[in-house]
């Protein structure tokens, strides 16, 4: 079996676990395997119903008043029975910051190696074989791992969703017993970004902003590109969240978030491998700065020479004629 994690965001079911659960789908395929969905948290039946018809074999629904709100102690020691009752071949998480948390604690429980950030994945000779950027992006890894369970991360973006067919999968509620004592980091108070409807990783579209953005003003401006566009997002680099021109939940880089957009356009970035680490997945990458010489050319598909302060409303005004 093949256990993928959903990762519920504001009482959805995020896009990146969508992916997570098509891929483990095809891959339980290729490998005589079922696939398996796991939802943590309380009160999530309702939720977890929309899983019924996503092709998966069954669902587990994980219950405990602990898991009403996310903790990383909390979570793993959930999965930790899960997956020790189990015993599957694989267990795949998004590659979101939830699963970059879970995963590597859950793979350090269980004694296992970890497979992060994954880009590809094949089966060969009954067995799964993964394929991640290293180097920031520079070249790529594919190897095996030895250990089991194989535990996973996803990166948002990259794997395409397929919808769910056949019969209705079984749905297993388990209480999970947590001790109080177990949960050392408890949240007490969520702080939305207001002006972030999708997640930077998840966006189709991620419009950047560098130090040349100059202030605030500069991603008001990019921000009103983004909402012409269909899912798009504002993404931003070190320099300019360091500014404190936009919040850290829009970075792009090697500290920041990895993303894989469709179209990620680069304004005033002019291209440091840490931003490039990032985003060099994307699809196809669109940069405008002044200095021709800028190193954000060199990956870029499409490339213009000129002040992004006359170029962003130009595009606008384009996007509009055009219908959005």
């Amino acid at each position: 079996m093949i256990l993928i994690f959903i990762e519920i965001r504001d009482g959805k079911i995020k896009k990146s676990s969508w992916e997570a659960l098509s891929e483990a789908r095809r891959k339980a395929a290729e490998l005589g395997l079922p696939a398996a969905a796991v939802v943590a948290g309380s009160g999530l039946e309702n939720l977890a119903a929309e899983l019924r018809s996503s092709g998966a074999a069954k669902i587990f629904v994980l219950d405990s008043p602990e898991l009403a709100a996310y903790s990383s102690q909390g979570f793993v020691q959930a999965l930790d029975v899960l997956v020790k009752e189990t015993t599957p071949a694989a267990v795949f998480f998004a590659a979101t910051a939830m699963g970059r948390d879970l995963a590597p604690r859950l793979a350090a429980r269980l004694g296992v190696a970890l497979a992060s950030d994954c880009t590809a994945i094949a089966a060969v000779d009954g067995r799964l074989v993964f394929t991640r950027p290293i180097y920031a992006g520079k070249a790529l890894l594919t190897f095996s791992l030895a250990s089991s369970p194989v535990i996973a991360t996803l990166r948002p973006n990259i794997f395409p969703i397929d919808p769910g067919a056949g019969a209705e999968a079984e749905m297993t509620k388990r209480s999970i017993e947590i001790p109080g004592d177990a949960i050392r980091g408890r949240v007490v108070e969520i702080h939305g970004d207001s002006g972030a409807a999708i997640d930077v990783s998840e966006a189709e579209i991620v419009v950047s902003g560098g130090r040349a953005m100059k202030g605030p003003a500069g991603f008001a401006l990019i921000g009103e590109l983004a909402a012409v566009l269909p899912r798009a997002a504002v993404g931003a680099s070190r320099s300019a969240v360091d500014s404190g021109w936009i919040g850290h939940s829009h970075q792009v880089g090697q500290t920041g978030k990895t993303v894989s957009p469709n179209i990620y356009f680069a304004f005033g970035i002019s291209g440091a491998i840490q931003h490039l680490a990032g985003m060099s997945s994307s699809k196809v990458i669109v940069a405008v700065n002044k200095d021709p010489e800028a190193p954000i050319f060199k990956v870029a598909n499409y490339g213009i020479v000129g002040d992004l302060f006359q170029v962003v409303p130009a595009l606008i005004a384009e996007v509009k004629a055009l219908g959005g």
